[in-house]
């Protein structure tokens, strides 16, 4: 990727609705440019997908937590393939520092985030766990 893909993908974080001609307009380049560019990091798969971002407001009812995962040996690809087909586990990060995993959580209730904490903990390879409730988002 270069500096131009770059910006690319700095404005489609921004707002993944830009139409290709606003998209050339901002990088001061041809919509023949922009198209060619996005086909070919969607086929490269550095872009695999378009999502909506929503203020964490608009789902007040979803309760949202971090859990930090300690991964037993040379057992992480295992965990992380379990931890991907958990339903409860929102996004995945590899990470350093006391925890190998960090997971973002998302379930409609306390009942349900409890029930997502004890399928977790069970998973073979966890060493261990520490789950955080997101109370307040800022942004």
């Amino acid at each position: 990727m270069d500096d131009l893909d770059q910006r690319l993908i700095a404005l489609l974080r921004q707002d993944a609705r830009l139409s290709v001609a606003d998209l050339a307009h901002k990088l001061q380049v041809s919509r023949g440019t922009v198209t060619n560019r996005l086909r070919k990091l969607e086929d490269t798969q550095v872009i695999v997908g378009y999502t909506v971002r929503l203020k964490p407001e608009a789902q007040s009812e979803r309760i949202r937590a971090w859990m930090g995962v300690q991964v037993e040996g040379n057992r992480t690809r295992e965990v992380i393939a379990s931890l991907l087909g958990e339903p409860s586990v929102a996004a995945l990060h590899d990470t350093n520092g006391r925890w190998d995993l960090l997971a973002e959580l998302a379930v409609g209730s306390m009942a349900e985030l409890s029930q997502a904490l004890e399928r977790i903990r069970l998973l073979s390879g966890i060493r261990g766990t520490e789950t955080s409730i997101l109370l307040t988002s800022y942004r």
